[in-house]
């Protein structure tokens, strides 16, 4: 996936829009813009996007309801916006495979960085492997595909939780701090974004056990025993 990309923006406020398409362009992004869920799900598959900022209130049908439709032929970084601080909206949008999220308002500078992270993670390459690089209970992990087995199934992270998970893994059997995570996975360094490592960890606890990753109060977070 290129650094430059296609991207669909998909806002019913038509200010906010028009706003984040104009910030995208100037780094030389292509943009389409959407207005209610609907009419997404159609130039989606009409455009092919290489990413997806998606608001999670829509006319027609509602943000989890185009990032479900949308990934069921063809996996696609999404970044969801939402207009409420509210953890649970957060987390149903990872779990039907936004890959990042941003509440509003939000600084044009940290959209703009997340989504860099996300296409820069989208481009890296998928060779083929055999032995596991880790393993963490009855969690395997192969980094070069990114494939993620839980007692000899295959389980779909999102590339951010990936990431997240393979950061922690090589770090073992040390602990990083919320700050190391964003810089290492999210790609920046104002410490902004903290609950969004803490959403994160959650997803990736909800999919593949609570144990796999540790919380070390006052500090971070840590893989689990091995």
């Amino acid at each position: 996936m290129p650094d430059v990309a296609n991207i669909l923006v998909v806002e019913d406020e038509l200010a906010i829009a028009r706003a984040v398409a104009v910030r995208l362009e100037s780094v030389g992004h292509t943009v389409e813009i959407c207005h209610d869920g609907l009419e997404a799900v159609e130039v989606f598959a009409a455009t092919k996007p290489e990413l997806v900022i998606l608001d999670l209130l829509l006319p027609g049908i509602d943000g989890l309801e185009v990032c479900r439709r949308i990934q069921t032929d063809q996996r696609v970084p999404v970044l969801m916006l939402t207009a409420r601080d509210d953890e649970t909206d957060m987390l149903v949008g990872l779990a039907v495979g936004a890959d990042d999220y941003v509440t509003k308002p939000f600084s044009p500078r940290e959209l703009v960085a997340r989504v860099q992270a996300l296409l820069r993670r989208a481009a890296e390459s998928v060779p083929s492997d055999t032995e596991p690089d880790h393993r963490v209970g009855s969690v395997e992990i192969w980094r070069a595909s990114r494939r993620i087995r839980l007692h000899q199934s295959e389980v779909h992270l999102t590339p951010t939780e990936f990431d997240l998970l393979a950061q922690l893994a090589s770090a073992c059997p040390r602990v990083l701090t919320r700050e190391q995570l964003l810089v290492a996975v999210w790609g920046y360094r104002d410490g902004s974004g903290a609950r969004t490592v803490d959403s994160h960890v959650r997803a990736v606890r909800r999919k593949l056990g609570d144990d796999v990753i540790r919380t070390v109060h006052g500090i971070g977070y840590g893989l689990g025993d091995i």
